[in-house]
């Protein structure tokens, strides 16, 4: 046991102490090597931290990290307040307002409805970080609209009684064509994080990749899932190869059915939504301006968490997966035909057309632009059996993902949509998510004249409209979009 007072004293740097949970912990010699830089830590030195430390860490962080005898024990005397967090932002007593206020879930008929009641009610650290996408947002716009220049060519006088839109991904029978694909800090919008996306697609029987920067821990959310439900684990290589070596081999232990790597992210992309809301950079509201430039306000939420990432993987590493592995191996961020061709040649199991949501590398062409020009080469060299394609990025129909299946590809990937649905009516909200779709499934199957998904094919859509930049206008996800902000000037005095 440790007094609230005794704690509140060691606030220097080289005598830091912290309170996670009612728990005080040494993190002196941790804080050089802190991800997120010393600052943030620095802010909460002698008092309470829990509030920003759990969207951003898994609870079982401090166990792996922090050696045992810096784990000091129960605090007594109450929890210690910065001074500066006693006074509510007027913004977000406004926020807390707009959910008390929120719409009730009958109401909420599709997936951009999420998103709006979510943009006025989640904490402003979350939104930004969710909702952004790198430099000006282009390519996170374009992922959408590129949904909007294919039209379909459907079939009438069709018997369309009975239709079924289950299917199989790498082996794992699925209710739907899609899966909740990896998106990490799940606790910034909901406190259960990624097990609520677990426990939801348990219900649903729809297939999660867990990823690995989620805010729960691995085993957390496979202990969360029902016996036999199918999850996939999407990896980031860590520079150690020993923790990566320990990350694939305990997934594949704990059963998952799939390896899906990223490799469309040696460098996190500049987010400016993310970087404004200062989320790591709290510490700016109690610097001085000259030292203002110490801040490192880079990335925003994103900094802490991508510090460890491998920048030499290559193509010559899949030898040395797949001697670690048994699991389907499937290369996520694919965004040209050469590669996806290099990637069967290397003899992985599926690809995903993917340029990681827009949050990478602006003017990256959408996945289903590439699935379009891809997928014609496959059937022409009769590689369509060889690997699985996936496609995620901008999908917020079930017309969207029919598109996608007519074009070839196994699945799709849908991550935001159901962030917003979980971040704001929680399990429930989720579920309701998969209904929606689900619903929009069968009734667009029956109007396109199928009644099951591999009849579909190219005949039934019309992609011209993919050789130019028009699109229609989607006027709600016009609505939810929230644009780039610019820096605001100082108060008048």
């Amino acid at each position: 046991m440790v007094s609230i007072q005794e704690v509140a004293k060691h606030n220097k740097k080289n005598d830091v102490w912290v309170i996670i949970h009612g728990k005080a912990y040494d993190v002196t010699e941790f804080l050089p090597s802190h991800p997120g830089g010393t600052k943030i830590i620095m802010r909460y030195a002698g008092a309470d931290c829990t509030k920003k430390f759990d969207p951003v860490h898994p609870p079982d962080t401090l166990d792996k990290y922090l050696p045992k005898d810096k784990h000091l024990g129960e605090v007594t005397g109450g929890l210690g307040i910065k001074e500066e967090e006693k006074t509510i932002d007027p913004n977000e007593l406004k926020r807390l307002d707009m959910v008390k206020r929120m719409p009730p879930l009958h109401q909420i008929y599709n997936l951009m409805d999420f998103e709006y009641v979510a943009r006025h009610t989640m904490e402003a650290n979350g939104w930004a970080y969710y909702s952004s996408g790198c430099d000006d947002e282009i390519t996170l716009r374009e992922n959408h609209y590129a949904y909007q220049r294919i039209y379909f060519i459907p079939r009438i006088l069709v018997n369309v009684t009975n239709v079924d839109f289950t299917t199989t991904m790498l082996g794992c029978k699925s209710s739907v064509p899609f899966y909740v694909t990896a998106t990490a800090l799940g606790k910034l919008g909901h406190q259960d994080g990624e097990k609520v996306l677990t426990r939801s697609c348990g219900s649903h029987g729809v297939i999660q990749m867990i990823p690995t920067l989620a805010s729960c821990s691995f085993d957390e959310i496979v202990d969360a899932a029902l016996p036999d439900q199918d999850q996939w684990f999407q990896l980031y290589v860590n520079s150690n190869r020993k923790v990566t070596e320990k990350l694939v081999r305990h997934a594949e232990a704990r059963g998952m059915k799939g390896l899906f790597i990223t490799v469309d992210a040696p460098q996190l992309g500049r987010r400016e939504k993310d970087m404004r809301s200062k989320y790591l950079a709290d510490a700016a509201e109690v610097q001085d301006e000259e030292n203002d430039g110490e801040i490192d306000r880079s990335q925003g939420a994103a900094r802490a968490i991508s510090s460890f990432i491998d920048t030499g993987l290559c193509w010559e590493d899949l030898k040395w997966f797949r001697s670690i592995t048994n699991m389907p191996i499937v290369l996520k961020g694919v965004l040209s035909t050469e590669d996806a061709l290099k990637a069967i040649s290397c003899g992985v199991q599926g690809i995903v057309l993917s340029n990681h949501g827009g949050r990478q590398l602006e003017f990256s062409r959408s996945g289903i632009e590439i699935l379009a020009d891809l997928m014609p080469i496959l059937h022409k060299r009769g590689l369509t059996d060889k690997i699985e394609v996936f496609v995620d990025g901008g999908v917020r129909r079930a017309t969207d993902i029919l598109k996608a299946i007519a074009l070839g590809a196994k699945g799709v990937g849908i991550g935001r949509p159901f962030l917003y649905a979980m971040s704001t009516y929680g399990d429930n909200g989720v579920k309701k998510a998969f209904q929606i779709l689900k619903d929009e499934l069968l009734m667009n199957m029956r109007l396109l004249g199928v009644t099951s998904l591999d009849q579909l094919n190219e005949d039934y859509v019309d992609t011209r409209g993919l050789l130019n930049r028009f699109n229609a206008g989607d006027e709600l996800f016009h609505k939810v979009y929230e644009p780039l902000d610019n820096p605001k000037f100082k108060p008048k005095l």
